[in-house]
């Protein structure tokens, strides 16, 4: 999905959370978004799903103004938020069945790629268990299995390294993350560690106050800052870093 921003604004109150941002991106890539608390990371986020609107400014996708009350273009969209919201009543296996009939993609086989989801994350002898009994990671990687099996166009990962997952729920997002990709589709995670939005993301988004302060390649960033290969956002930060002092 080509995902287009148009001098987006967002203000909670008096507070700035996105100051006119705008950005291009392109289908089949991963973007890293990486900034300090409150930087408008996931505010960006919430406005992309349309959980939010903005207050000023446009919102494209694939060439159309998104209009967030338009439900099968927002089914094309993936939102897994830090903590995921699931029923906590509801058994594991019955909220995924919710999550997919949510976004129409109940279809043939995808039981099939689920169970062997659940299997791959540990979360099968978990399946009949209320998500009101997971641990945060346990139902985040929940969370993972159903924005897998679903497969929108455009996925949005809240802060996806931090929220609790162990290493083979990393992992496994890293292959999924690049299964999507190679078909296409586009993905945008939030993060507050500089080594992994370095080491895992085609291009690298860096906000901070509610503005974009670079957008691009590690490379083009390098150029840019004139940083030493592996220090590249780290010297960006410093500075960012200085200039609020």
């Amino acid at each position: 999905m080509r995902v287009e921003l148009r001098s987006v604004t967002k203000r909670y109150g008096s507070t700035i959370a996105l100051n006119q941002v705008s950005l291009n991106l392109d289908p089949g890539q991963i973007v890293a978004v990486l900034g300090p608390n409150g930087a408008g990371k996931t505010t960006l986020l919430r406005l992309l799903s349309g959980v939010s609107s903005p207050d000023r400014g446009e919102l494209w996708l694939d060439g159309e103004g998104f209009d967030r009350d338009d439900l099968p273009t927002r089914r094309r969209i993936g939102f897994l938020p830090d903590f995921p919201p699931l029923f906590p009543e509801e058994s594991v296996l019955r909220n995924l069945a919710i999550q997919l009939r949510l976004y129409e993609a109940d279809q043939p086989g995808v039981e099939e790629r689920v169970l062997q989801l659940l299997e791959e994350l540990e979360l099968l002898t978990l399946a009949e268990m209320p998500a009101g009994t997971l641990s945060r990671g346990q139902a985040y990687k929940t969370a993972l299995v159903g924005l897998i099996a679903a497969d929108p166009e455009l996925w949005l990962l809240d802060e996806p390294l931090a929220s609790g997952m162990d290493p083979l729920g990393l992992s496994v997002l890293r292959r999924e993350v690049r299964r999507a990709t190679a078909l296409g589709r586009t993905v945008m995670y939030t993060t507050q560690l500089i080594e992994v939005a370095e080491g895992f993301a085609d291009r690298v988004l860096v906000i901070a106050d509610g503005l974009v302060r670079a957008f691009g390649t590690v490379p083009e960033l390098q150029a840019a800052a004139g940083a030493p290969e592996g220090q590249v956002l780290a010297t960006l930060f410093g500075r960012l870093h200085e200039t609020r002092l």
